[in-house]
């Protein structure tokens, strides 16, 4: 499904993408989303969750303004998610949540992920966060003007068979150098978070307040105990199941 079916009434911006090198900075900044064109708005893209064998994937997208930023505003212990605490992302995330014109957070299930391959179940997470983010009034304006840049992290665009009209830029490591990206990893990161400790109660046993649903020692012998739940992806358990 084209996003853009989601986005009526857009003219085409154009198409294509590039993959950047990557940067030695410890913090993020704007440098790269301001390298991207004349772009009013930046959507920072990233994913939480791939690899977890239970609960969903989780894509985050977040607007930067690039015409109203105050650097002096971006979060001072915004970093790459993966090296802040849990308490620095908590605290990050209310400060992301009231900044900037908006971001969104879209999530596909396990049991999607069986049936579709984790490839299309990202897309389809990042579509179910653009659509959220087309709601806006500022957004949805910009989008009809062509103002809007979408910059992925990693080095694959899996974005490409679900946005065709919105350029975007793929960088490895964006997550660790720009502030959108960095952004919207965050807020991915704690909102699928929350929603693991919220399930630990409601799939006891699995200790999923912990890991987070990621295959810990103590999770592989949880599901080798009890057997999968509902929130686990069941075709990626072949070797868990088998003791293997």
């Amino acid at each position: 499904m084209d996003v853009l079916l989601l986005l009526a009434g857009l003219s085409p911006t154009g198409s294509g993408w590039t993959i950047s090198p990557m940067s030695s900075k410890p913090y993020p900044t704007t440098e790269v989303e301001r390298s991207l064109g004349s772009y009013r708005y930046v959507i920072g893209i990233d994913e939480v969750g791939r690899g977890a064998v239970a609960g969903p994937v989780a894509v985050g997208a977040f607007v930067l303004d690039l015409k109203t930023l105050d650097v002096g505003k971006i979060p001072t212990k915004l970093q790459d998610s993966k090296l802040m605490t849990e308490k620095s992302r908590e605290a990050v995330f209310e400060e992301l949540s009231q900044w900037q014109p908006g971001f969104a957070v879209g999530m596909v299930a396990a049991h999607e992920i069986d049936s579709h391959g984790i490839v299309p179940s990202l897309a389809e997470s990042a579509v179910r966060a653009l659509k959220q983010l087309a709601e806006i009034g500022e957004v949805k304006q910009a989008l009809a003007e062509n103002q809007v840049h979408i910059l992925l992290d990693g080095t694959h665009n899996w974005l490409e068979s679900v946005v065709s009209r919105i350029p975007i830029t793929v960088r490895a490591k964006a997550d660790r150098d720009c502030v959108a990206v960095a952004a919207a990893a965050c807020l991915a990161k704690v909102t699928r978070d929350r929603l693991m400790v919220a399930l630990a109660s409601e799939f006891p046993g699995y200790e999923l307040d912990g890991h987070k649903g990621y295959a810990s020692a103590s999770h592989i012998q949880a599901i080798r105990t009890l057997g999968p739940s509902a929130i686990h992806r069941v075709s990626w358990l072949t070797k868990i199941m088998s003791g293997a």
